[in-house]
């Protein structure tokens, strides 16, 4: 029995439909094998960068956190120096917790940290040598001085020699005459009469220093005037502010104070007010003058 053209037709036809499907399911299974693939290649690249990052923010921590026991470790003899050792800690303090409160993946961030952190050792390469080179000429100096008496001795025997000495002891007698300072420091307060740290709650600085005992220097009425510096360089005045001159050269105060000085130890105080809304974050300095020296200098950060 012949079959029907028809049913063969229509036979053919469904096989033909039903192989395309199953063409088309093997191509949607093979595209999704190749997304499932490809997103897995992502995650492990991302996990690994990831991992990566992680990595790079623990080594750049364990080196600020060496550097910061650098600091700790390194001390002077020099009030100036260890003024500026306290700030510089204060610096390296504050970049630790920054870089522990950073997400790894903020490169920026990590950036700029590794380029504090490389300032702060060139820092600390400098308070080395400003310690060693002041180190060295104590040395030197301890050592002609010693030499120094060792020809006293030996120069009463020829009055040309204990002429040459009489005049060596003047010069040294007229430089020591000079009065001098230490321990100077500064301090910024707030409307409360309470030492802050905060920029924008600051309405006055105290800077505080001492001037050492000195049998040879005149005794009687010595001012006093401090220059205080913004992070920029600027100096900071108000209506007291004046000028005044040391070793020939002009400066303007900040403020100043007049003291009796008796060739005792005297510490002192000046105030520089009308500070409120004109400070920023930064490092601020203070110079300390008489109109014969400078007595010596002195910074605090506001944050």
């Amino acid at each position: 029995m012949k079959e029907d053209p028809l049913e063969r037709i229509a036979r053919e036809e469904a096989a033909k439909s039903a192989g395309g499907l199953k063409t088309v399911m093997i191509a949607l299974a093979a595209v999704a094998v190749l997304l499932a693939a490809a997103l897995i290649f992502v995650w492990t690249q991302k996990s690994s960068l990831v991992k990566e990052l992680n990595i790079e923010k623990e080594e750049l921590t364990e080196q600020i956190v060496a550097l910061q026991s650098d600091y700790d470790s390194l001390s002077s003899d020099y009030d100036t120096i260890n003024s500026q050792l306290d700030s510089s800690r204060e610096e390296v303090s504050q970049l630790v917790e920054r870089i522990k409160q950073t997400d790894a993946t903020n490169r920026a961030k990590m950036r700029q940290y590794e380029k504090e952190l490389g300032t702060l050792r060139s820092i600390m390469r400098n308070y080395i040598v400003q310690i060693d080179s002041l180190n060295t000429l104590n040395q030197k100096l301890t050592a002609e001085a010693a030499a120094a008496r060792k020809d006293a001795a030996a120069s009463k025997r020829a009055n040309e020699e204990l002429k040459d000495q009489v005049s060596s002891l003047s010069s040294q007698v007229a430089a020591g005459s000079v009065i001098k300072a230490r321990g100077i420091m500064i301090e910024a307060y707030n409307s409360s009469d309470k030492v802050t740290d905060r920029s924008g709650r600051v309405v006055r600085m105290l800077t505080t220093l001492s001037l050492i005992e000195n049998d040879l220097a005149p005794t009687g009425p010595v001012r006093v005037y401090i220059i205080v510096k913004d992070p920029e360089g600027n100096v900071l005045t108000n209506a007291n502010s004046v000028g005044f001159e040391c070793a020939g050269e002009a400066h303007t105060a900040s403020a100043s104070r007049e003291v009796d000085y008796e060739g005792k130890e005297l510490t002192l105080s000046i105030y520089l007010n009308d500070l409120a809304d004109r400070c920023v974050k930064g490092v601020y300095s203070v110079e300390a003058y008489t109109s014969q020296a400078f007595l010596g200098s002195a910074e605090t950060m506001l944050r």
